[in-house]
């Protein structure tokens, strides 16, 4: 926990970047409308036809008010793999380092950049990226999952039937929302968590 706190306090460095990283999936699901009655409008039936499943991977950089969302079919090693060699070569190209601060789902690891590229790529990017991994069942410290709310809040509530509709509202979604330069402004630090967490903390004898 404290390794991710005292990240987050980095100051603002575009070489090494501080970015969150986490994924969220949603239904694809088309409404399904109901033939009109000669003298009644036509009625939808709210009993949705489901079209698949669409995961969305999202990086988040708070400092610079910027993320990226890539909608995929899956959500593998591969896509992950995939999606940080987008992050290092297209976002981040110019940056040396990118500082991950992500959970610790099985996939989230530089194992699954060899499972998608040969060892000398898999290694070209593992050596643009460092990790920091939130506790298990702290995924609060992520600020990705934070973002990730407000996505659904202001994008995916509505019904979409296709992953190209999605990708394309997704991405009007991120564009909007960096042209705002949109943030989260974190202030706990390991300091608030030694105070207010003090329970998780193991005691020590002074004896």
């Amino acid at each position: 926990m404290e390794d991710v706190l005292e990240t987050y306090s980095l100051p603002y460095d575009p070489l090494r970047p501080v970015v969150c990283l986490d994924e969220t999936n949603r239904q694809l699901l088309e409404e399904r409308h109901i033939p009109a009655v000669p003298g009644s409008p036509e009625r939808i039936d709210y009993e949705y036809r489901r079209c698949g499943v669409a995961d969305l991977f999202v990086a988040f950089e708070p400092l610079a008010a910027k993320r990226v969302v890539k909608v995929t079919e899956r959500r593998t090693a591969i896509d992950f793999a995939q999606f940080l060699k987008e992050l290092t070569d297209v976002h981040y190209a110019h940056a040396e380092k990118i500082v991950l601060v992500m959970d610790n789902l099985n996939i989230h690891g530089i194992a699954s950049l060899y499972k998608a590229f040969e060892p000398e790529e898999a290694r070209r990017i593992a050596e643009k990226v460092e990790i920091h991994h939130t506790p298990i069942h702290a995924s609060w410290l992520n600020m990705a999952e934070i973002e990730i709310g407000v996505l659904s809040r202001q994008c995916l509530a509505e019904s979409m039937n296709s992953i190209e509709m999605m990708r394309r509202k997704v991405s009007a979604w991120q564009c909007r929302r960096n042209a705002a330069c949109s943030t989260v402004n974190w202030h706990f630090t390991s300091a608030d968590a030694r105070i207010k967490l003090k329970k998780l903390y193991p005691l020590i004898s002074s004896s």
